[in-house]
């Protein structure tokens, strides 16, 4: 059963000519990065940044388990350690937080956009074969004639789709889950900078 399914993938290779190496090549990046999105845009905790802040305030005794944990850490760090400009040395600290919520992004959104035109490419290579064809009534060829020609068309277009379909939903998902933890970030920065200038507020 296993030898006949590679066999079945083989021939859906080979019949979608010489845009499926490629295509095969995207959908295998696509979901490595999908999957390492996946696993940095881990938040570390079900608690509010707030109840975080307040919990942790002696800082963390165990290691933080996600990116938010993470934060909450490094900014009660440097918060004990008064520094001059709190939103500055926040900035900085947590600039690689920051870029790791970007990572992949685009490269997913790359391949999201190119698949499907590479199916297109495929589906159009496909069409002209079927033309050619057409012309000479060869039904089939050597070369595949008339019937190599839609199946190279239509397994083309379906790989495209299947390979950007997928990835738009859920590297659109990811992307929402980024810009959360973005702004989660944004929000342990001003509870902590706005900790420090209350006492100087009241005094």
């Amino acid at each position: 059963m296993f030898n006949a399914l590679i066999d079945d993938l083989m021939l859906y290779f080979q019949m979608g000519g010489y845009v499926m190496p490629p295509l095969v090549l995207g959908t295998v990046v696509l979901w490595f990065a999908i999957g390492y999105r996946f696993a940095a845009l881990r938040r570390g905790t079900k608690r509010s940044v707030r109840a975080l802040l307040d919990k942790h305030q002696g800082g963390f005794k165990h290691e933080p388990r996600g990116l938010i944990e993470y934060a909450v850490s490094r900014g009660l760090e440097l918060e004990q350690q008064h520094p001059a400009d709190l939103r500055h040395w926040l900035d900085d600290a947590f600039n690689d937080l920051e870029n790791s919520t970007k990572r992949y992004h685009r490269l997913i959104l790359t391949i999201v956009t190119v698949a499907p035109l590479l199916g297109l490419l495929g589906t159009v290579s496909g069409m002209i074969e079927t033309f050619d064809s057409l012309g000479d009534m060869s039904l089939f060829a050597q070369s595949g004639g008339i019937a190599g020609g839609i199946s190279q068309a239509l397994f083309t277009t379906q790989m495209g789709l299947a390979v950007a379909i997928p990835g738009l939903i859920v590297g659109g998902l990811l992307d929402k889950k980024a810009f959360v933890l973005r702004h989660e970030m944004a929000q342990v920065k001003d509870l902590l900078c706005a900790r420090i200038q209350q006492p100087e507020a009241t005094t």
